[in-house]
């Protein structure tokens, strides 16, 4: 089954070029069938880039989804055109007073780590956005910034700027080959990092409820599942396309900004030469394992979702 996108969204022409079924809104409504219903809480300043690249792993499963994009309300972007913030988000004000509810949810990340959370401007609209998952959305997946600050919010664990940033892409150990969210994954599996933050992994242990299921000698916990909250925290950047992080190293070295060459990235870490990428199956994985588990778990009514979770697969 394909994705569900209004065909002027860019990502539309983007994924049909790369061969990822997609499926016009008008063509989805003669299919007898209930897609799932996934929201993005796009908080990054690219926020077409960060469409395609999320629409690309969850477009990939044998299901049909639709693609909410939602934006705080207290936030403008100046990155992306106003005509297309207008076109296709919706701030979540707007989606707060409608009560709709949401299959799953993907807050994503967004360049502020420097800042303590309540310095950020739109921290209380995220807070009540957060508190709403609660009962509005069956699993929430909170990726770098977004994922440090909704298990800050809800278990109160901090973050920790790094010397330096955390840059390259690192080798991460299956700590639960078990979970159903890792299902098919290797023993060991590599993800694209880039962060000047972190969260320690005797802190996330001592939190009550929460498991970690992928972690770094280098840089730390990466996946983390918080069952309590229907949650998955991901501190990486599964999702990243083959060249973002060579955006990345060329916009600091253009900017005169010091840098370092992101490690285990381009062959023999040479920048003059293509980049690797050693992570699109994992990605692949994770994410398909996740929207497979919202389909086998969430209610077929969308009015029940937020209430006691029941897993239809029994």
């Amino acid at each position: 089954m394909p994705i569900k996108l209004p065909a002027s969204l860019p990502a539309f022409d983007v994924l049909s070029s790369e061969g990822v079924m997609v499926m016009a809104e008008d063509a989805a409504a003669r299919q007898d069938i209930r897609p799932l219903k996934i929201g993005l809480v796009n908080l990054m300043p690219k926020k077409i880039q960060t469409e395609n690249q999320f629409a690309r792993l969850i477009g990939a499963t044998p299901l049909q989804i639709e693609l909410n994009l939602i934006r705080m309300s207290e936030h403008r972007t100046k990155n992306t055109a106003a005509e297309h913030m207008a076109e296709f988000y919706r701030p979540f004000d707007e989606v707060l007073a409608s009560g709709e509810k949401f299959d799953g949810l993907i807050i994503t990340g967004a360049p502020i780590e420097h800042l303590p959370f309540a310095d950020v401007t739109y921290w209380q609209e995220l807070s009540r956005l957060f508190e709403w998952t609660q009962t509005h959305v069956h699993s929430t997946f909170g990726v770098c910034w977004g994922a440090m600050a909704m298990i800050n919010h809800f278990h109160g664990v901090q973050k920790h700027l790094l010397d330096a940033k955390a840059f390259g892409c690192f080798r991460h150990m299956n700590f639960a080959s078990e979970s159903s969210y890792l299902r098919g994954f290797s023993d060991e599996c590599v993800i694209p990092v880039s962060r000047w933050t972190e969260m320690k992994k005797d802190e996330i242990e001592t939190a009550d409820g929460l498991n970690i299921l992928l972690h770094s000698d280098e840089v730390g916990p990466a996946l983390v599942e918080d069952p309590a909250h229907r949650a998955l925290y991901i501190f990486n950047h599964f999702e990243y396309d083959s060249g973002t992080l060579k955006q990345e190293y060329d916009r600091d070295v253009d900017a005169g900004t010091p840098i370092n060459v992101p490690c285990n990235y381009y062959p023999n870490d040479d920048p003059s030469k293509p980049p690797l990428n050693r992570w699109r199956s994992h990605a692949h994985l994770l994410y398909g394992n996740w929207v497979s588990e919202i389909y086998e778990t969430t209610p077929y009514d969308p009015s029940k979702i937020g209430q006691e979770v029941t897993d239809h697969r029994t």
